[in-house]
């Protein structure tokens, strides 16, 4: 089970490979509804970590550009799926929040993850819905965390229409624009990790700050 799911998360992020499932078991409307489904369960279901964000955008943009899918549709269509998810978030965090804040942990599920995404809303407000866009795992919590905090829900969709539009867009043309490099096809695997690392840079970033600010003789400015 645990392997085919794998299996299935490497077909999503190797455009060979998503490229032929597209064009068999995928084709048509199936792909796109699909494709579209999977950002929709990344965004909007807690248990939605566990799938790719930015690396499955990329390789949306790098087989967009192979001719295999309209890039334009692509683009509403996960746009769309993004903020869909993110609004399903922040209702849950509105009605179902507190509760869930006392959840013990599961396999699929961690407290860890709430607490982080929680203490980083709290530190950076109503920007953290556009910049969490661009982190994995707290893309997926901050609109819950969001809803929790009762953020007003307006303001919540000012600031996730302009993020989710944001990575959206940017992830799928960079793919788009870069796909066919040599360099990048032939080491796309390593290409595609250095996508999520250089997006859990701010996360490092701030927990070795906060980490230094922790010690003895350092002020929350240093």
């Amino acid at each position: 089970m645990i392997q085919a799911l794998l299996d299935f998360l490497r077909t999503l992020t190797t455009p060979e490979r998503l490229i032929h499932l597209l064009s068999t078991a995928l084709s048509g409307w199936l792909g796109y509804a699909t494709l579209t489904a999977i950002l929709f369960t990344e965004t909007g279901l807690l248990v939605g970590f566990v799938l790719p964000g930015d690396s499955l955008l990329f390789t949306i943009g790098v087989v967009a550009g192979a001719g295999q899918l309209n890039l334009f549709v692509m683009i509403v269509l996960l746009t769309a799926a993004c903020l869909a998810g993110d609004w399903c978030g922040y209702l849950l965090g509105r009605r179902a929040g507190p509760a869930i804040f006392n959840r013990p942990d599961s396999r699929f599920f961690k407290q860890e993850h709430l607490q982080r995404t929680h203490a980083f809303y709290e530190k950076h407000g109503g920007k953290t819905i556009i910049y969490a866009k661009f982190v994995p795992v707290i893309r997926t919590f901050a609109p819950f965390v969001a809803g929790v905090a009762n953020m007003r829900y307006r303001s919540f969709i000012s600031f996730d229409v302009f993020g989710a539009t944001g990575w959206v867009v940017s992830m799928t043309i960079l793919g788009y624009l870069l796909g066919e490099v040599p360099l990048i096809r032939r080491n796309f695997e390593k290409f595609v990790l250095l996508i999520v690392f250089v997006s859990l840079l701010p996360v490092v970033y701030h927990a070795a700050r906060g980490i230094l600010q922790r010690k003895p003789g350092l002020q929350a400015g240093d």
